[in-house]
């Protein structure tokens, strides 16, 4: 706890933030495993199925996305403000969630896939091999959702070698059993949706194992406080007005994708891949957001003024120099990220034009990144929300006004201009946090 422990230092974000940092950068090599090792079948259709089938599940878990968020937020909050038991609560609370989301995705499996194939069509045999693999990957759902919430516990709990622990694992259970299953038994699609099944559950239960602290204290299982009205109430406020806000920053990213495909061939396949880099920054900050999650959670639980204002500062610092080293990075590498990622002349060439909005999102997008951790950790969702459907707003009047003068330099400025504007938007919300506990 805050109060307890004094301790705000550089050594502290890094703690947190590192162990993150490295499980984010283990999440791509898992696609890659699976389409290398689908792709050992020397047919295209299997290789679409896994590719089509995996984007509709993250699609619909990413619904639950709240889940890992609004767990963080509250949980550190408690701790912060020494209840122990509220602690073990809001774990079994989030595991509830996450069991009955699961259990309805289960229900809902056969409106979902066809709502999914209505949306993007595939040829007949793709469409059956990914109906497959869904069909096998859809009853870990509960599994799957549920690390969401883990993931949150821990991480608010400043345990994040953890849940660097638990990616590893996940991820290591999957190529292990990918390889067996697909190369050794040869199963095909099947075999790589039995691996990710076999993954998520293991997940979830060693998840449990990290977090069996939780299940110490009486408190987890103490139903009147576990369900007690107020509290849930306040779990469903906070985690509505995440998923509202993430629905919002989500339309941004789709219709940024659309507007791509008005141009020409070209320049869709070069703002695809130069979004990547835009994925490598999120990644790569998500560490230092994290840790201001948690220590400005305890903060304002502690209701000290003085340590939500550190935290948020020595996580801002680290993510600041995270930042300039990205931008530093893709400014010396990012042609040679570009080729590796293409070989159409064409595309490498476009690739260049745009690389210096890529040198500028790492610095540009820090305000917004940084400062939903912050927003995250307080708990005041409701500010997420309000600046996320004003920075859209924004969003939307710079692609009309930019997009006729610049073309694709223009789409890219919007884009930019998105992140000031919920950066600035949340700064100016951020006063009011401290009076909270002044």
């Amino acid at each position: 706890m805050i109060a307890s422990d004094p301790e705000l230092s550089h050594r502290r974000v890094l703690r947190i933030a590192i162990p993150i940092v490295l499980s984010n950068a283990t999440v791509p090599i898992l696609g890659a495993v699976d389409t290398g090792v689908v792709g050992q079948m020397g047919e295209a259709a299997p290789i679409g199925a896994v590719g089509i089938g995996a984007i509709i599940l993250a699609s619909v878990y990413w619904i639950f996305g709240f889940l890992r968020m609004g767990t963080t937020g509250l949980v550190s909050q408690a701790r912060g403000a020494g209840q122990t038991g509220e602690v073990a609560a809001l774990l079994t609370r989030a595991l509830m969630i996450a069991f009955a989301g699961g259990l309805v995705l289960i229900l809902l499996q056969v409106p979902i896939l066809w709502f999914a194939f209505q949306l993007s069509p595939a040829t007949p045999e793709v469409e059956a091999l990914a109906r497959s693999y869904i069909s096998i990957r859809i009853w870990s759902a509960p599994f799957a959702i549920a690390v969401y919430g883990l993931t949150g516990w821990l991480i608010a709990q400043e345990r994040t070698r953890g849940v660097l622990a638990l990616q590893l694992w996940m991820n290591g259970v999957n190529i292990a059993l990918d390889l067996w299953f697909v190369l050794g038994l040869g199963w095909g699609v099947r075999g790589v949706a039995y691996a990710t099944f076999a993954a998520e559950i293991s997940g979830a239960l060693m998840g449990l194992w990290l977090c069996r602290d939780a299940f110490a204290v009486p408190a987890w299982r103490d139903w009147p406080r576990v369900l007690d009205r107020a509290r849930l109430t306040h779990m469903a406020r906070v985690n509505t007005d995440i998923l509202i806000r993430s629905v919002l920053l989500l339309t941004i990213m789709v219709s940024f994708t659309f507007l791509s495909a008005g141009f020409d061939t070209v320049t869709l396949a070069t703002n695809n891949i130069l979004m990547q880099f835009v994925s490598i920054t999120a990644y790569a900050l998500d560490g230092f957001a994290f840790a201001a999650e948690a220590i400005v959670g305890q903060a304002l639980g502690a209701r000290s003024a003085y340590a939500l204002r550190r935290g948020a500062l020595l996580a801002s610092f680290w993510g600041l120099l995270a930042a300039v080293l990205l931008s530093a990075l893709f400014a010396i590498f990012g042609g040679t990220i570009i080729d590796v990622m293409t070989t159409a002349p064409d595309v490498r060439m476009e690739g260049r034009v745009y690389l210096p909005w890529m040198v500028a999102v790492p610095v540009v997008g820090l305000g917004s990144w940084m400062l939903d951790g912050i927003f995250i950790g307080a708990t005041r969702t409701r500010d997420m929300r309000n600046m996320a459907a004003l920075s859209l707003v924004i969003y939307l009047l710079a692609v009309a006004a930019l997009i006729p003068l610049f073309g694709n330099h223009g789409l890219w400025a919007a884009l930019m201009i998105s992140y000031v504007a919920r950066g600035a938007t949340l700064f100016w919300k951020y006063p009011a946090l401290e009076r909270v506990v002044l």
